[in-house]
């Protein structure tokens, strides 16, 4: 096997000093563009790659970020983490993602996973953090941001959607449409959006007036929302109308109603979902939807986290992205409401 190319090689090449070959592969370091072109083209000629782990034990600092993620089935989150990583990578940084369950004991497992690769920070999406595993990651001085997510303390920073907002504006536009049967589907009860999305449209309901007729929880599976909408319809009077904690469960609701119950969409029952994923807007589903702003979400993520990468002693934020409801029509449009 060859040797390993070396810095000090591609500055004798180049005829620069070993400190400009260094500068050239650091991002945001000061060089000029003619030595930059010139250590490049060195490097390039030489098969010269610099050694990321070798400058992380010099530096303290691996750029390296752990996305962590429970599921990937909704349409959302491999959008989110896509855009997670493409901001992340042009600020310099690796990613390194993960997959875990909904439980303390799996999340911890990924949690040692990562803090032994000495990763600079974690980003959790669709996961919860423990108290015990929140004491975990303050330990080894390593910040934590949740994405979707909100916890009861204040021990992070998170960004999420207003989901209780959202939750409110549904209730609001079905009272509008005249509807009095009707019923909510949500995710996990573990889910701090599936909590707040719920509180948000049952305080909807409750100013309008209306009382809610059926609950179900599809803990946020495809097979999960088709029995929890089974249920719900099997009874004398069925719902005229439905929320759905997400698309993608709601997209399983609206099949069930359909295909099984041979019921129309939204002459006979109006639904509304939660994100605003691809699919939301597709002829079949055309559904109306509390739209996600993933991207203002990364951004804001991305900010937090590389702000107490800096400063490890600012103080956690919780941040709310407005999300409007996006009308379309798997629900019955109330007067002077338009798409």
């Amino acid at each position: 096997m060859a040797d390993r190319v070396t810095s000090l090689q591609v500055a004798q090449l180049a005829g620069v000093s070993q400190s400009a070959v260094s500068r050239v592969f650091t991002k945001g370091a000061s060089v000029s563009p003619k030595t930059a072109l010139k250590v490049r083209e060195a490097a390039l000629e030489l098969g010269y790659r610099p050694n990321v782990l070798a400058r992380s034990l010099i530096t303290g600092k691996s750029r390296i970020i752990g996305l962590i993620v429970a599921y990937l089935d909704n349409y959302f989150y491999p959008l989110a983490l896509e855009k997670l990583s493409n901001s992340l990578q042009a600020e310099g940084y690796h990613v390194l993602v993960f997959m875990a369950s909904n439980d303390t004991q799996s999340t911890g497992q990924v949690i040692d996973e990562l803090l032994d690769y000495q990763v600079d920070g974690i980003i959790t999406a669709s996961v919860g953090l423990s108290s015990d595993l929140t004491a975990r990651c303050e330990a080894a001085g390593v910040p934590v941001v949740l994405f979707n997510r909100s916890q009861d303390t204040s021990d992070h920073s998170a960004v999420t959607s207003n989901n209780f907002a959202g939750g409110q504006s549904v209730a609001a536009f079905f009272a509008a449409a005249g509807h009095k049967h009707i019923a909510y589907i949500g995710g996990w009860e573990g889910a701090s959006t599936q909590r707040e999305r719920e509180a948000g449209f049952r305080d909807g309901l409750a100013q309008a007036g209306l009382p809610l007729v059926a609950h179900g929880m599809g803990q946020f599976t495809v097979e999960g929302a088709k029995e929890a909408a089974r249920q719900m319809f099997d009874c004398p009077t069925p719902p005229d109308a439905v929320f759905v904690a997400t698309d993608h469960m709601a997209f399983a609701v609206m099949d069930v109603i359909r295909s099984e119950l041979a019921l129309s969409i939204p002459t006979d029952v109006s639904v509304i979902g939660y994100d605003d994923v691809p699919p939301s807007a597709w002829a079949a589903y055309d559904l109306t939807t509390v739209r996600q702003r993933a991207n203002v979400m990364v951004q804001e993520t991305v900010v937090l986290m590389l702000d107490k990468i800096s400063n490890p002693a600012s103080e956690p934020r919780h941040i709310k992205v407005d999300s409007p409801l996006v009308i379309r029509s798997s629900a019955k449009i109330p007067g002077g409401w338009t798409r």
